[in-house]
């Protein structure tokens, strides 16, 4: 028997949110969240409440939970794009379909409860948050900032009358294609750099850094990904947050900051070192282990995730985002200990960023995917 209802208590938050934590145990492609993070999504303050909707819900089957998925109605995204869209998220199931019937026929009844006409996902309250379902590469570790899934979630999905939106591809880059690929680059930088009075903007560690560069590369993400797919507009409340998350390992050494001849910020990229190794195996709490490792990763990266990049519109067509190529072609170079970069997830019709991966030696590892459902209540 399949029993689907709303979380209510802290037992049923509990049991939310330790569900994949069951489910995925001893898969090391498989990366939690921080604990205390997801936790948050509970709260009567979350910084998210303010512009969405929300509700989780839980499965059991024959008494043991089998499933959980949290369904958003995102009002700003919606209110931005004309839409009545609900969201799907934090969907995790066993291997039974019934069991993800039950889920989705649920998160579906509530949306159309509240008006809204489709529901598509997994995409969570803002692109800051874990999104897309992983559709290839099954064999290959997360990222901190990615899911993972099993194979038959897709199959649960298309069954369920679920299709194709848009496509994230994930590379991993090893560097320069060879030495005079990066001379040639660094000529083209540097010759950007004098034809529009550019520089590089320095920094004295990851505090100054924030101070310096924070507000300038807000308002340039505001701009650059306003209209990509999932984005939704900015609040104070996701400023505070996400730099609250930047200042714990955001290294000017991992990042770089293109500034124009009035100091404005025209181009960023901010890569993190790796932590998705720290953090396989364990519940996403930071227990004394887990916090050793976390450090290690932070002071001593193995690797990197190219977390954000963004361009000021009117320099797209001028190549100053190669500059950030060019950074990390070095990064890659200059530190023997750093094996790849992962780029996470870039949109299958992102040319302006997919064209930056080109010149390196790369592979794509992954894709994900943002299904889509036209609801007939």
């Amino acid at each position: 028997m399949i029993t689907v209802k709303p979380v209510v208590t802290r037992k049923e938050q509990k049991a939310f949110l330790e569900f994949p934590l069951r489910l995925y145990a001893g898969n090391p492609c498989f990366v939690p969240p921080l604990y205390m993070d997801e936790k948050k999504i509970f709260r009567a303050d979350y910084v998210y409440n303010d512009c969405c909707d929300s509700v989780c819900f839980l499965a059991w089957k024959d008494g043991a939970v089998a499933g959980r998925i949290q369904a958003i109605i995102q009002k700003a995204a919606n209110e931005k794009n004309g839409e009545r869209r609900a969201r799907f998220t934090r969907f995790d199931v066993i291997d039974d379909f019934e069991v993800s019937r039950a889920l989705f026929g649920a998160a579906e009844k509530w949306a159309a409860e509240r008006g809204m006409d489709t529901v598509c996902g997994p995409l969570s309250f803002s692109d800051l948050e874990r999104e897309g379902l992983l559709v290839e590469g099954f064999d290959q570790q997360a990222t901190f900032e990615e899911n993972y899934n099993a194979p038959y979630y897709a199959d649960h999905l298309e069954h369920l009358g679920y299709v194709k939106e848009v496509d994230w591809l994930g590379f991993r880059l090893y560097g320069a294609e060879s030495d005079g690929t990066l001379e040639d680059m660094q000529k083209t930088r540097d010759f950007i750099f004098r034809r529009y009075k550019l520089r590089l903007g320095p920094s004295d560690g990851a505090k100054d850094f924030l101070r310096r560069y924070a507000d300038g590369i807000f308002a340039l993400i505001d701009k650059s990904y306003e209209g990509l797919y999932g984005t939704v507009p900015f609040t104070e409340g996701m400023r505070k947050l996400m730099l609250e998350n930047f200042s714990l390992v955001v290294n000017p050494k991992y990042s770089a900051v293109i500034l124009d001849e009035d100091d404005r910020v025209v181009c960023f990229g901010i890569a993190f070192p790796a932590l998705a190794g720290a953090l396989a195996g364990g519940s996403g709490k930071l227990t004394p282990r887990t916090l050793l490792r976390l450090l290690k990763a932070i002071r001593h990266p193995d690797a990197l995730d190219l977390c954000l990049v963004g361009v000021e519109p009117e320099y797209l067509n001028r190549g100053v985002s190669a500059a950030f190529s060019v950074a990390i072609m070095e990064m890659l170079r200059d530190n023997p200990a750093l094996r790849f970069a992962d780029t996470n997830l870039n949109l299958e019709d992102n040319y302006a960023i997919l064209n930056q991966w080109r010149r390196f030696r790369h592979e794509q590892v992954k894709r994900y995917r943002s299904y889509v459902k036209h609801l007939s209540f």
